[in-house]
């Protein structure tokens, strides 16, 4: 991937899967490194406000989290977290809050007041919502500029990856979405497990989601999570990390793609409208 271009052309990339244990924390974790590593400047938040886990694959523990964010004064940059020096940060979340599990637009606002001065210093905002259709996901993930549903070829989770789909394109009128299946034994699962989520989609809601790729199940990845550190540090020639990377190129396409609408415009949109 080329370097990175001018930083207020930040990306807000929302992670969700249907079901929780497809690896969608993993991925998000893997996909901000790898683009990390070719230059770019990657803000990681953990958003997954009702089992946040993160901070647990990084082997961290960070003194602050998004809570305390509501206290006026507690700073954005006192939460973050460095990661890697050069431009790889990480923004906790809080594991098991009610408040936050159920958070309010007003609550919202005053968290990302709070946060979008930071944003547009980053190529990347990663962002690792939790699995399934609470009001949290759905509305962060419509004030995302792109979102990507992590899924695996379990009948499950393409089951949980349509409802959500079918939540925000009614609720929310999105119908750009893109989809990563992980967890594949054979290439060739990756595009027949695309294949039905995407039939399913342009069958009852009328248009397609777009794939990145596909992650093959390797043993390196768990082995990876035992040390609390990013496979692509732990086995970075592993057929799982050479997947990863193929799919943080294509995330990077899209950025090029998008370039100019991202200047200046506002990292994370408005908090949507919720259609009658």
């Amino acid at each position: 991937m080329p370097e990175a271009s001018n930083p207020n052309a930040t990306l807000s990339v929302a992670i969700l899967s249907g079901k929780g244990g497809v690896g969608k924390s993993n991925l998000t974790l893997n996909l901000s490194y790898a683009l990390f590593r070719a230059g770019h400047r990657v803000l990681l938040m953990d958003f997954d406000v009702g089992l946040a886990n993160v901070d647990v694959l990084l082997g961290l523990s960070p003194e602050k989290n998004l809570q305390d964010l509501f206290r006026p004064e507690v700073t954005a940059a006192e939460v973050m977290v460095p990661v890697e020096p050069g431009g790889f940060d990480f923004l906790p979340a809080a594991s098991g809050v009610p408040e936050l599990l159920e958070m309010d637009d007003d609550m919202r606002e005053v968290l990302f007041q709070k946060l979008n001065g930071v944003f547009g210093g980053y190529d990347y905002l990663m962002l690792d919502l939790g699995a399934g259709i609470s009001p949290t996901v759905l509305s962060v993930a419509a004030m995302s500029q792109m979102r990507v549903l992590v899924v695996t070829p379990e009948p499950t989770s393409l089951t949980d990856s349509y409802a959500v789909i079918k939540v925000l394109h009614t609720q929310y009128g999105i119908s750009d979405f893109h989809v990563l299946v992980n967890q594949v034994e054979r290439v060739s699962d990756t595009q027949a497990t695309f294949a039905r989520l995407s039939a399913a989609c342009s069958h009852f809601l009328g248009f397609e989601p777009q794939l990145i790729g596909g992650v093959r199940h390797d043993q390196a990845l768990p082995d990876a999570v035992r040390r609390q550190i990013p496979l692509l540090r732990h086995a970075p020639k592993s057929p799982a990390a050479l997947d990863i990377v193929s799919g943080a190129v294509r995330l990077h396409r899209v950025r090029q793609q998008r370039h100019d609408e991202l200047l200046g415009g506002p990292v994370l949109g408005k908090i949507p409208t919720i259609r009658k």
